[in-house]
């Protein structure tokens, strides 16, 4: 593995949808071993939606953990840090002395096992149009199918900059002032201020224009939110704003729902995010009084974790992102993957402008987003001229638009800065991330045959006695919240003689159901040193065959979830030796 593999440009800059597919292209051609690449379709504008695989033998099922970014279009960083996460899991396997962070050689040996599915842009053509021109796109820039044509904002780059930026346009009755000491910066009027006063509109242009009513911008109106377009919890239009017609009409969330269903294996989902520096956890539609006491005490291990290689907190949805106390989010991503498909399932919101700014934690973190004062708008001005290249702020120019007249363009172009982080940053955030998240993906859990005796009972006839047992923290059946969908089954072994028989040929099949993992999370009762004390040993299961004649019999255990493990035992012969733990 080469120091470049290590370097990758995207830890640089935000790549386009070409250059992120060659770099995807070259780990799949330079590590063919390791790394196996996939589109899962492709967007309405014909662009691939890539998945990489990665770890030995990729057909090989075993738990495994997923990310996923740039599901809005506007958030890039998402991507950087995908590719990240596939950049140290290819170091993990090649090259373990330059992973961020100290990887015990134990650890490096389990994370080996694990499979890592990276889907490093959910939203190819939303991404492509902000690379492009800026602007905001929430998903993808296409409107939803049989959406009213009334008047609305459409982005454009009228000055031929490059970049879509506001339109200002002068107005007694406007609810804007500019700042005094930074061009480009708009502040909300106060009663005091005198003027002139403006009002604030995207660069862009007004479709189904009437001549004469000028809308207010929406750009979550009409418009499709891959993160409303989950099975779990959703709800139409216009209950939830970009929910669509029916889960999944999106193709690009239809193709990770099918995905997500022919691999039972998932066992950690990672949504990533912009802006905010916080991760985001389930419970999205009721508090933590409403979730399991058990997966509870696991995500506050990810908490702590989290805080630990990021510096980001960890919030309930429910208690702490609902933009609305008490209303929640529908068809959300990551309660798909927690409720239906077992997943330890949460966003990260990368990029954590608001602590740079040194701004006071609110009691409810969504308050970031609606709780800046002019003051504070000024402070982020000043941190755009000092440490962000001035790259939000442009001075204003004049223009005639071809609808609204004279107006200036200039202003706000939030991409950099805002939205995503400035790239000379993005290193750091994408190690902290990846070696987050390669803690995390150490928790699955781990199939072994533990045991295998075989003891003489009478002349060519043997008892096969075969321990199973999980070695890894997570239980088998994943989050207590999926424990009981009816596709997450339980172990089973299965016995296949050759040259001997079973005494019971009907019951060479064994069900032997679900078996726990060693880990607690934080803040279980068993740990604490007045009354310490293990799960007895409920990791383990055990099964017997009586075998008859001479000959040899292969044991299988398994499950779509954790994969299989299999042993081949003489009979009769010598006890084999117990697997290494």
């Amino acid at each position: 593995m080469t120091h470049d593999t290590l370097n990758g440009p995207f830890r640089h800059r935000y790549l386009s949808h070409e250059a992120l597919t060659r770099q995807l292209e070259t780990w799949a051609r330079d590590h063919p071993q390791l790394a196996r690449l996939e589109s899962l379709g492709t967007s309405p504008q014909g662009r691939d939606l890539w998945v990489l695989t990665l770890g030995p033998e990729p057909d090989r099922r075993r738990p495994a953990v997923w990310v996923d970014g740039n599901m809005h279009g506007t958030e890039l960083a998402g991507s950087s840090v995908a590719l990240a996460v596939a950049e140290a899991v290819l170091a993990l396997h090649l090259a373990p002395e330059r992973l961020p962070g100290e990887w015990p050689e134990h650890q490096c040996r389990q994370l080996r096992e694990v499979l890592f599915y990276i889907c490093p842009r959910l939203s190819p053509d939303g991404a492509e149009q902000v690379l492009r021109q800026g602007g905001f796109v929430r998903s993808a820039p296409r409107r939803t199918a049989g959406s009213p044509e009334r008047p609305r904002w459409r982005a454009e780059d009228l000055d031929g900059d490059g970049r879509c930026r506001f339109l200002r346009c002068l107005d007694e009755a406007g609810d804007f002032v500019a700042s005094p000491d930074h061009p480009g910066l708009m502040l909300p009027r106060r009663v005091a201020d005198p003027p002139p006063y403006w009002r604030l509109y995207p660069e862009g242009m007004i479709e189904h224009w009437d001549g004469e009513t000028i809308p207010e911008p929406d750009w979550l109106a009409d418009t499709p939110d891959f993160n409303r377009n989950f099975p779990w919890g959703w709800r139409p239009e216009p209950e939830q704003v970009g929910a669509g017609h029916y889960p999944g009409d999106a193709p690009e969330t239809r193709a990770v729902i099918d995905f997500a269903l022919a691999h039972p294996n998932l066992y950690a989902w990672l949504n990533l995010h912009t802006f905010g520096g916080v991760f985001i956890r389930p419970l999205v539609d009721a508090p933590d009084s409403g979730m399991a006491p058990q997966d509870l005490a696991l995500y506050r291990q990810l908490a702590a974790w989290a805080q630990s290689h990021t510096g980001y907190p960890t919030v309930s949805s429910y208690e702490e992102f609902s933009y609305q106390p008490e209303t929640p989010l529908h068809g959300d991503l990551i309660e798909f993957a927690y409720h239906q498909r077992g997943c330890l399932a949460q966003v990260c919101e990368l990029w954590d402008l608001f602590q740079r700014l040194g701004l006071p934690r609110p009691e409810r973190f969504i308050d970031h987003y609606t709780a800046l004062d002019r003051e504070q708008m000024e402070r982020l001005a000043q941190w755009d001229r000092v440490s962000n290249g001035q790259r939000l702020f442009g001075d204003w120019r004049p223009l005639t638009h071809p609808q609204l007249g004279e107006v200036e363009v200039g202003g706000l172009d939030a991409c950099l800065g805002i939205w995503n982080p400035p790239p000379e940053i993005l290193p750091a955030i994408c190690d902290g991330l990846a070696a987050y998240w390669l803690q995390v993906a150490s928790m699955m859990p781990r199939l072994v045959i533990e045991a295998v005796h075989c003891t003489p009972l009478a002349e060519g006839v043997h008892a096969l006695d075969v321990t199973v047992a999980n070695h890894g923290y997570l239980p088998s059946h994943g989050v207590e919240a999926a424990r009981q969908r009816p596709w997450n089954g339980g172990v089973e072994a299965e016995a296949s003689p050759r040259g001997c028989k079973l005494l019971e040929p009907d019951r060479a099949r064994r069900v032997l159901g679900h078996l726990d993992g060693w880990g607690f999370g934080l803040g279980d009762a068993a740990q604490m040193p007045w009354f310490q004390r293990s799960r007895g040993n409920s990791h383990q299961a055990r099964v017997c065959w009586v075998i008859l004649g001479e000959g040899e019999v292969t044991v299988r255990v398994g499950s779509p979830r954790l994969g299989e493990v299999h042993r081949t035992i003489p009979i009769p012969g010598e006890p084999a030796a117990p697997d290494p733990c």
